[in-house]
């Protein structure tokens, strides 16, 4: 399932294309034609994400929500301009997933920042890399980002079971499989919104904060099920529940009300922090003071990136202890049991 950083990344790609221009809505499918005809030929105002909720606003007031689910993605295809808003320190893009991408240069914070060594992974995918510079081309966002090759002709036939088709005169979006799809008021949106935890990329307030805090701390349930409740905090998901707990030495199964204020206090931190991380570079990075050949290693291999997520059985690279895996909330954990105790 696409977590929180992927979201965010699709929503800023709307934003940056589609916001400002009227949008041909369609559903070749058909399961959301009644959808569509509310929609088409309006103006798209607005493009926002909470968590893993995405939300395009069009000028006759009404709002497209998707949820992408276990199995939702969006095709975008023509002339696209990459975000250039999601760019590093010294102004590039760096541009890397979890398949394969390629990173222009090292991020400003990161070992080699400011140079122009590109890191591809090994997988041999590429993605956009250039900032501002439209491409007519094909690109899958969901959990990983897949560029798919040059357009002949646009707009580009739809492939597979397309639930909503938007489109301007140069771009396109297709979107497929999701797990919600569906026109709503914004009295609804509201609604919606409220029921989810705080985001960090969207709010650094410590009223944000707190509210995480003194929701996990008056909880009995383990916290490794109150990361991944979407009205505790928003966008976490299984790769970044598993990390976070390992960098915070947190045995999963500990009840949120025996944390100290402090410890979930640096969760929350932790989480604007890996969250930012993965905006910036559409990778799942969770491992910090590396140096450049580290780092250079990591962005170029998933195996290489993580401290537990899918290591059962590998040694810890702390302590040397095997990496358990076991299922909580009907998804896959990965913890460290010495480490994590």
């Amino acid at each position: 399932m696409p977590e929180g950083h992927s979201v965010h990344r699709i929503t800023r790609q709307f934003a940056r294309n589609f916001v400002g221009k009227p949008v041909a809505v369609s559903s070749p499918q058909g399961r959301f034609a009644q959808g569509a005809a509310q929609l088409d030929g309006h103006v798209m105002t607005d493009a926002k994400s909470v968590g893993k909720q995405m939300f395009l606003e069009f000028d006759n007031g009404l709002w497209l929500r998707v949820h992408l689910g276990m199995y939702g993605a969006w095709d975008f295809a023509g002339d696209i301009v990459m975000d250039a808003t999601i760019a590093s320190a010294n102004g590039r893009m760096g541009q890397t997933n979890q398949r394969g991408t390629v990173l222009d240069a090292v991020p400003g914070d990161a070992p080699g920042a400011g140079g122009e060594e590109r890191i591809f992974d090994r997988a041999g995918e590429n993605s956009l890399h250039s900032i501002g510079a439209p491409r007519r081309t094909r690109v899958r966002m969901a959990e990983q980002e897949k560029e798919t090759g040059e357009l002949d002709t646009f707009p580009p036939d739809p492939v597979g079971q397309v639930r909503v088709r938007l489109l301007t005169d140069v771009v396109s979006a297709d979107l497929r499989g999701p797990t919600a799809c569906e026109v709503l008021q914004p009295e609804e949106v509201d609604a919606v919104i409220a029921k989810l935890g705080p985001d960090p990329i969207l709010d650094t307030t410590a009223e944000a904060e707190n509210r995480f805090v003194e929701t996990v701390r008056r909880k009995r349930t383990p916290i490794g099920l109150l990361l991944m409740d979407q009205s505790v905090v928003a966008g976490i998901g299984n790769v970044y529940r598993a990390e976070l707990l390992f960098r915070a030495g947190i045995d999963p199964h500990a009840p949120g009300t025996s944390l100290s204020e402090e410890v979930v206090r640096h969760l929350w931190r932790d989480w604007g922090h890996l969250l930012r991380i993965g905006v910036e570079t559409g990778q799942m990075m969770t491992m910090d003071d590396l140096d450049h050949d580290d780092y250079v290693r990591a962005m170029a291999n998933r195996a290489d990136r993580h401290w537990v997520y899918k290591r059962e059985g590998l040694p810890c690279r702390v302590c040397g202890t095997h990496i358990t895996l076991e299922e909580m909330g009907a998804r896959k954990l990965y913890w460290c049991p010495y480490c994590q105790k």
